[in-house]
């Protein structure tokens, strides 16, 4: 890049074929490249939105209408754009759910910002606009916000419900929503006087085959592997369970070492000592009253006879994590010596059986005591079936995590955003100056999301949003929100449709400060591609590749 003074030689401050953008395009094509990645997703969202089939470069089909997915799926190269991707990761991994809204609102902002910019309003006032905004927001969000109970399993169902109502899995949703709460529910601990569910102790396991009626909660775990050996009983009812981080194998010297043997009869000692080292081992665990065996590490040919003899079930190889949900699932305690174990070290359930799904062999250790993990199997027509399945009942879960741990739900249907941009506009004036066009924008702008769920449901979305605006004054009620079913606006709560006060919380969150940041770039420089190069050099007549 050369800056040029008149009668002197050109100075290269960049490397040559560095592209550079300033100013006000450089602020028109990363809004644009946002717009486009909120336009992207904006169908999919609510009841009645679409799905996308996304296709990989190895010919993978995806289908869904999840936002995280779709985003993370799409080969996204602008800059700019990749910032709204990730939002929607930021969303999907903090809240679990609301990841369309997140980036639909954050492209609306962007949209809403372009007009200001248009009309000379500097970018730095508009975020501070922006930033008085969200902050408004989240004050008139928690005050409309519900009390909701771990005990009341009817609002949780609900929460669960309206989260997987935009999926692709709308016929077995209520039994989704029903095993997600009493997942949710099993897995969470009180600490420090707070509620918390740590949902990574719920293991989804995939299986095509069946219906997505029979997807079951099984109170205990479920173990992707064979039992050892085909000697061993494949059903063991009132289970002691021993979880071991050990090998049964004789353990190879750290240093080289050699054995002389100069005769058969010592060849035949040195094998009777194995065999009696590993004789001794399983009789360790034998005596303990273990008649399950899960082990992390192998277990010798021999030590599997041995253990087959005595009647006790063994798995080996059985991964890390697996082994502590184990723990979580059986009350027992992972143990890395073998002398250690003991019969207080063991855990309990009461069948653990060999399960034929498919091609497939699965160990399940069922009716668990009380498992502080869990584990769901979901069953499906197909593999896409099965997926989506999953996607959907991560939301689900997600959901009704947060809404246990915050005790706060809100009603949704584009209710809370028409509350939100009825109290910001009664805000804007007494801010003033140019940041109340800021905060109006703001104001504009979450109502896209309302506008967008008639949209999709193939409403009028100018007349929705009249009528809801009218409700909201007319009421001064902030449940009313968009029925997609029916067309009208309706009070939400009636119709049990509930979010997570926490997703809202982080979408306006997300969405304000990524768009804040894509705002203040005015400069964008991008380095010349490397790709061109691979095949010997460039002639001298071809021009840089834009960026």
């Amino acid at each position: 890049m050369a800056a040029v003074p008149s009668g002197t030689v050109p100075v290269l401050v960049l490397k040559e074929g560095t592209g550079r953008t300033t100013g006000r395009d450089a602020q028109r094509n990363n809004i644009m490249a946002a717009k486009i990645i909120a336009e992207t997703v904006k169908t999919s969202l609510g009841p009645r939105g679409m799905d996308k089939m996304l296709v990989s470069s190895l010919g993978d089909v995806t289908i869904t209408n999840d936002g995280a997915t779709i985003l993370k799926e799409l080969d996204v190269q602008h800059p700019a754009a990749k910032m709204l991707v990730e939002v929607a990761k930021t969303q999907d991994n903090e809240v679990g759910d609301g990841t369309t809204t997140a980036a639909v609102l954050a492209g609306e902002l962007l949209a809403k910002a372009e007009n200001l910019l248009d009309q000379n309003v500097h970018p730095t006032v508009i975020i501070d606009g922006y930033k008085k905004a969200a902050d408004k927001a989240q004050e008139v969000i928690n005050n409309i916000a519900i009390p909701v109970n771990i005990k009341d399993d009817k609002l949780l169902v609900n929460v669960a419900l309206t989260s997987m109502s935009s999926k692709g899995i709308t016929s077995a949703k209520e039994h989704f929503a029903k095993l997600a709460v009493e997942a949710v529910k099993q897995v969470t601990e009180e600490i420090d006087g707070k509620l918390k569910a740590d949902i990574d102790l719920i293991k989804v396991i995939k299986k095509h085959g069946k219906s997505l009626e029979e997807t079951e909660l099984v109170k205990g775990m479920v173990i992707d592997k064979e039992v050892a050996s085909s000697q061993m009983p494949k059903l063991v009812e009132n289970a002691k369970i021993a979880l071991l981080n050990t090998k049964l194998e004789i353990e190879k010297t750290e240093f080289d070492a050699k054995i002389n043997i100069e005769s058969p009869e010592q060849m035949k000692q040195f094998l009777d000592e194995e065999e009696r080292m590993l004789k001794e081992m399983v009789e360790q665990v034998s005596k303990t009253g273990a008649n399950v065996l899960f082990c992390e590490k192998g277990i010798d040919d021999l030590a599997l006879h041995f253990l087959a003899k005595k009647n006790i079930l063994a798995v080996k190889s059985v991964s890390s994590s697996d082994i502590e949900k184990l723990a979580r699932a059986t009350g027992g305690k992972i143990i890395t010596s073998l002398k250690d174990l003991t019969p207080d070290t063991l855990g309990e359930a009461k069948v653990v059986e060999e399960v034929k799904i498919g091609d497939s062999k699965l160990v399940y250790v069922r009716e668990c005591k009380n498992p502080k993990a869990v584990t769901i199997v979901i069953r499906g027509g197909s593999e896409h079936v099965v997926d989506e399945a999953e996607r959907s009942l991560h939301d689900a879960l997600c959901v009704v995590r947060n809404s246990i741990e915050d005790g706060k739900i809100v009603a949704g249907g584009g209710a809370p955003e028409a509350e939100v941009a009825r109290q910001l506009r009664k805000y804007a004036p007494q801010v003033g100056g140019r940041e109340q066009l800021a905060i109006e924008a703001f104001a504009d702008a979450i109502e896209a999301i309302p506008m967008t769920l008639a949209e999709n449901a193939g409403l009028d979305p100018i007349d929705i949003m009249v009528e809801l605006r009218a409700e909201h004054e007319r009421n001064a009620s902030p449940y009313y929100g968009i029925d997609v079913y029916s067309g009208k606006i309706r009070n939400m709560l009636e119709l049990n449709v509930v979010e997570p006060l926490r997703v809202k919380q982080q979408v306006i969150k997300s969405a304000t400060e990524a768009a804040n940041m894509i705002l203040k770039i005015d400069d964008l420089i991008a380095a010349k591609g490397m790709e061109k190069e691979t095949k010997g050099s460039k002639k001298p007549e071809e021009p840089p590749s834009e960026f």
